[in-house]
């Protein structure tokens, strides 16, 4: 009763905020888009991407808007949400196009808006003046995303699952299970217990991310990215090997760590939730493919479960006009495999195939729901360019790149300057091949590449950053907005 209780409350409040917003958007209105990815599958580089080529007008020859001349301007403005810090874009733009370094790790959320203005396709809304959509951009670290399916799950469902994630890493979880195993759950509670197996809890979760084939970080989220909770009592706790029957002691370690567990998911991820997530109208879900197939199967699989345990928790659907105007709805996904640029263009429908076998399920579910679901491959900041090598009288195709300093490929060790090409390895053209086990030989370079040196036209004017696909991309996500 108490659950339901709060999922009315919830509700009802998300009711009233979506019904003030609509309000506000009766002259201008506001579409907002989730970027949603695991740790390292590159948001912050999509996010000041698809910024940077709307307001400098980029090479977007698939999004109908630019490609039809409707596209009037696109501007930065100030963001909706004044407690929300603003998404360093300048900063990361700086980066990518004069440094040539790849911006750090987010480490705590931040939002941008970019207003675009446009002349609609119709005749008849032509005639009553440009077009104004403000399109809302949300960045945070990915290791906060893994956190949203625990609003589902009971102390002790918790507890199981970890065990069974601790089970799968036997070498970085050693230390947590023997502790685990020596602390009695129905003991007095102390706080140097607590303390002890939430340092030692954490150092697990930590070291599992490290792993370079680890795809999904654990929950909770905020153990590895604290963000403004670094030091709170509130990350102190850790799952036990507790009984299958029955309620904790009053007193004991297995009450003190079920209270902490519950008022993580009252404090923490379920204002995430609310705040961001269920006030969402599309998503983008960015995908690392090529580092889960040098993982091999095991990656890929644990890479699959995490995007549909993510996914369930989605609003997702369609919504009648009066439902519009109380409640907000995944209407469209777009789930999209990263760094294509680390591959040649012949293997890019090839990538896209093995993302589409990866989702699937996650797709069918969405789609059920009444939501559109595509997938697509694509690079937003190219760090690469493409060639051919020979080698015993074969063409092979290769990229061109310049690593980033310390990189190595066999003994040799690059400056951050030096160009390479190399021949980046073949996908296979049936995708079941890479989550079966038949085929491991299937690895893609490594390497991580300096972003591509930004070119410049006949007037010496900075052009906009380099892509693959992004146009595809905008098109699917804002181009129906923009009619």
């Amino acid at each position: 009763m108490r659950e339901r209780l709060r999922r009315i409350e919830e509700q009802a409040r998300l009711a009233g905020a979506v019904l003030e917003e609509r309000a506000r958007e009766m002259m201008a209105p506001t579409l907002r888009l989730g970027v949603t990815g695991l740790s390292r599958s590159g948001k912050t580089v999509f996010l000041a991407a698809l910024a940077h080529n709307l307001i400098h007008g980029g090479r977007l020859p698939v999004f109908a808007p630019y490609a039809e001349g409707r596209l009037a301007k696109a501007s930065l403005a100030p963001q909706p949400d004044d407690e929300v810090p603003r998404f360093p874009y300048e900063d990361h733009v700086r980066s990518l196009s004069e440094d040539r370094i790849w911006p750090k790790s987010t480490k705590r959320i931040a939002e941008l808006r970019v207003t675009i203005e446009y002349e609609s396709a119709r005749l008849f809304n032509r005639k009553l003046g440009r077009g104004k959509l403000h399109l809302d951009l949300i960045d945070y670290p990915g290791e906060w995303l893994l956190d949203l399916p625990l609003m589902h799950l009971s102390f002790r469902e918790w507890c199981a699952e970890a065990a069974a994630e601790a089970a799968r890493r036997p070498r970085e979880a050693a230390e947590f299970v023997a502790l685990s195993a020596e602390l009695d759950p129905l003991s007095p509670a102390t706080d140097g217990n607590a303390a002890r197996l939430a340092e030692i809890f954490t150092a697990y979760l930590k070291a599992a991310r490290a792993d370079p084939n680890a795809l999904a970080s654990l929950p909770p989220g905020r153990f590895l990215m604290p963000g403004d909770m670094e030091g709170s009592p509130a990350l102190t706790f850790a799952p036990l090997t507790v009984p299958a029957e029955g309620i904790a002691p009053p007193g004991s370690l297995w009450a003190m760590m079920e209270r902490r567990y519950e008022a993580y998911k009252t404090h923490v991820v379920r204002p995430f939730f609310r705040d961001h997530f269920a006030r969402l109208d599309r998503q983008i879900v960015l995908v690392d493919i090529l580092s889960a197939l040098n993982g091999g199967p095991e990656a890929m699989d644990e890479l699959r479960r995490a995007l549909i345990s993510v996914l369930s928790c989605f609003r997702t659907g369609k919504l009648t006009f009066l439902g519009s105007l109380i409640d907000r709805r995944i209407d469209r996904i777009m789930f999209v495999a990263t760094k294509a640029d680390h591959i040649h263009h012949t293997d890019h429908d090839k990538l896209e195939k093995i993302l589409a076998a990866l989702v699937e399920e996650a797709s069918a579910k969405a789609a059920f729901a009444g939501t559109d679901v595509q997938t697509a491959a694509m690079a937003a900041v190219r760090a690469t360019r493409e060639g051919t090598a020979s080698q015993n009288g074969v063409a092979l195709p290769t990229i061109i790149g310049t690593p980033l300093a310390g990189q190595k490929l066999g003994a040799r060790t690059f400056d951050g300057n030096t160009e390479v090409g190399l021949f980046p390895g073949d996908l296979p053209d049936n995708p079941a091949e890479v989550f079966d086990g038949t085929h491991d030989d299937y690895g893609v370079s490594t390497l991580r590449f300096r972003p591509g040196q930004i070119e410049r036209n006949n007037a010496g004017v900075t052009l906009s950053l380099p892509h693959i696909r992004l146009d595809r991309v905008l098109q699917y996500l804002i181009g129906d907005r923009l009619q």
